[in-house]
């Protein structure tokens, strides 16, 4: 693996594309080497994703493996996937013999099955192909999907003079070494090893007598979400994965994590705001009509269920037109409610703070919205009494805004919680969905409550 440069706040200028652009145009390559030879390869990278993929294919060739390798794991997923198109087979196998295995399966994914099994074939090194390939049986989302096979590991019957020897060896092979994970004669995980513990032990003792056995570990099969929650709960740099019988297979570090935080941040924020699926803006208007077009048409029939629900009180318009002015703010009003008690759940429940009963958190809510309501209602009491003269008029509108709160905040912390439960993602309720639902039973409690008071 490249060794990492230090990193001195990169820039991006319009200049520094003009200058590797002319530089590839002129073919001069010693120049262009050198000049990007000052850039760690996440720099590089930035660069190939402003310039045209004629120019990144130029700098991928130019580039030693060992360095292109790294540049491609960092490349936008769209101009990842057209320079893989790019390289031959041959080439992406080099491209991938440099890489941790994790990195090396996530590369070999992106490809066309029969191009991954061609590519696997022209790996040299068996044990890195073996690795590959496993890793490639297991599901994305979960640990084994997630986990590299490089990691240090010693067994407890070693001396600590024999540990050290072997633990050089495998640090090679490994780029940050986190933790040491000590396994019996099976391979089972049983413990962990701190290097000022091995360090100042004695050179004749045994590993078994110095070895730590509280380890934290997560299961192959376990979703990585679960994963991303132990390792932040514990604060963890790198955490092991084991099998059913607590075979030590590989570890999972905290740039994975991040990387999947992210991709979740990213879906979440993209649900909330109505889009379904993983699109970007550089996408087809096709791609980005099918992601947007369904929650657009749930606030049509929003919309829709809304005229119907208002004509069905055309009798109470005719006698108290100013309800019809007061029900966008009604609507407004269900629709944040219910969107800031959602939003609370979705983000509990990503952190895993929400504990207790659904009853609890709806008896809760409902309190907190009620107290909401209520000085929301009192503010709304005033301004139209003062400003219509009619004190049963003001009334009826502000009792309905406190019950719309209220039932509001029980959609927006039911709905979720519910979702979680049927195991479907809950940040689909901080969306149009919780808005749209929020609006239509806002309106009917705001006029049938109204038609109550008012003896209509």
């Amino acid at each position: 693996m490249l060794e990492e440069k230090e990193n001195i706040q990169f820039n991006l200028t319009k200049e520094l594309l003009e200058q590797v652009q002319g530089l590839i145009e002129e073919q001069k390559d010693k120049d262009l080497k050198v000049l990007l030879d000052e850039f760690h390869y996440a720099d590089i990278a930035e660069i190939l994703d402003e310039i045209n993929l004629e120019e990144a294919m130029y700098v991928i060739k130019l580039l030693d493996s060992e360095t292109t390798s790294d540049i491609l794991m960092e490349l936008d997923e769209d101009n990842r996937e057209k320079v893989l198109k790019n390289l031959s087979v041959k080439e992406i196998a080099e491209e991938v013999e440099e890489l941790d295995t994790d990195d090396a399966a996530d590369i070999i994914s992106e490809l066309p099955e029969e191009r991954q099994q061609a590519v696997i074939a022209q790996i040299e090194d068996e044990e890195h192909k073996a690795e590959i390939t496993e890793l490639l049986a297991y599901d994305e989302d979960t640990a084994g999907g997630l986990m590299a096979k490089e990691l240090v590991k010693v067994y407890e019957t070693w001396t600590v003079a024999g540990c050290l020897r072997r633990i050089r060896g495998q640090a090679k092979d490994v780029t940050r070494v986190h933790s040491i994970y000590v396994v019996d004669k099976q391979d089972k995980l049983i413990g962990r090893l701190s290097l000022k513990d091995l360090i100042t032990a004695k050179n004749e003792q045994k590993i078994a007598d110095i070895y730590i056995s509280n380890v934290d570990y997560v299961d192959v099969n376990e979703d990585v979400e679960e994963v991303a929650k132990v390792m932040a709960k514990y604060d963890l740099e790198a955490i092991p994965v084991v099998d059913e019988n607590k075979t030590l297979l590989g570890r999972v570090t905290i740039d994975d994590i991040v990387d999947v935080l992210k991709e979740e941040a990213d879906k979440d924020y993209q649900l909330a705001a109505g889009i379904t699926g993983d699109v970007e803006a550089d996408d087809s208007i096709l791609q980005l009509t099918r992601a947007r077009l369904p929650w657009l048409f749930l606030g049509l029939v929003g919309g829709i269920g809304a005229f119907l629900i208002m004509e069905g009180f055309q009798d109470t318009f005719n006698k108290y037109a100013v309800l019809f002015f007061f029900t966008p703010l009604i609507a407004a009003m269900a629709g944040n409610v219910g969107v800031q008690s959602s939003a609370i759940i979705v983000q509990g429940l990503a952190n895993d703070d929400v504990k207790g009963s659904i009853n609890s958190r709806l008896i809760k809510e409902m309190l907190l919205a009620a107290l909401n309501g209520f000085i929301l209602a009192l503010f709304l009491f005033v301004f139209v009494w003062i400003s219509k003269g009619e004190i049963n008029t003001a009334f009826a509108i502000s009792v309905s805004l406190v019950v719309v709160i209220i039932v509001a905040g029980l959609i927006g912390t039911f709905v979720p919680l519910f979702l979680n439960k049927r195991g479907i993602d809950p940040a689909i309720a901080t969306g149009p969905f919780i808005t749209t639902s929020n609006d239509i039973f806002g309106i009917l409690i705001y006029f049938w409550i109204a038609k109550l008071i008012l003896g209509i």
